[in-house]
């Protein structure tokens, strides 16, 4: 007798990012079974568990996770680059100004650890248009000082 799975965590993952899975289920189902199958009940455990990775992390498909890791770190140590040279403090360890610098909805919208590497390297693009923004030029201030001559004695 076949075991019976539950699949929510698939159409959690789904929900969460927004898939249509009228379009894209069997579509995903047939990547993930190397076209064995497009029906998500005859999936083997493994490859449910490896289409639920990918879906949730934005690993692609057959990218081991070392690969997927060393992509998600360069792509945060390019935006962490960049938004040290605006003067966010990337420094401290709780991350909170770099979290408050990417929920802006403009920016990222999600806190810096939520984003996938597809979205750091949008991220990066972003930061980069901003540093390239002139930089307004503030009025200088003028002093006005008096200058007192005497007779016979040189100014200092």
């Amino acid at each position: 007798m076949k075991k019976k799975r539950n699949y929510s965590r698939f159409y959690a993952i789904c929900r969460a990012k927004s898939i249509d899975l009228s379009l894209y289920k069997e579509v995903l189902v047939a990547q993930f079974s190397k076209g064995r199958t497009n029906h998500l009940s005859e999936l083997t455990q493994a490859e449910y568990d490896d289409m639920c990775s990918c879906l949730q992390s934005g690993k692609t498909i057959g990218e081991d996770v070392a690969a997927y890791k060393e992509r998600l770190r360069k792509a945060r140590s390019g935006v962490l680059n960049r938004l040290q040279r605006l003067g966010v403090n990337t420094a401290d360890r709780s991350f909170a100004p770099v979290n408050e610098f990417c929920m802006n909805p403009r920016i990222a919208g999600r806190p810096f650890g939520e984003l996938s590497p597809e979205e750091l390297t949008a991220l990066v693009s972003k930061l980069e248009a901003i540093l390239r923004r002139p930089k307004p030029i503030k009025p200088q201030r003028i002093i006005n000082v008096q200058i007192f001559e005497r007779p016979g004695v040189l100014p200092s």
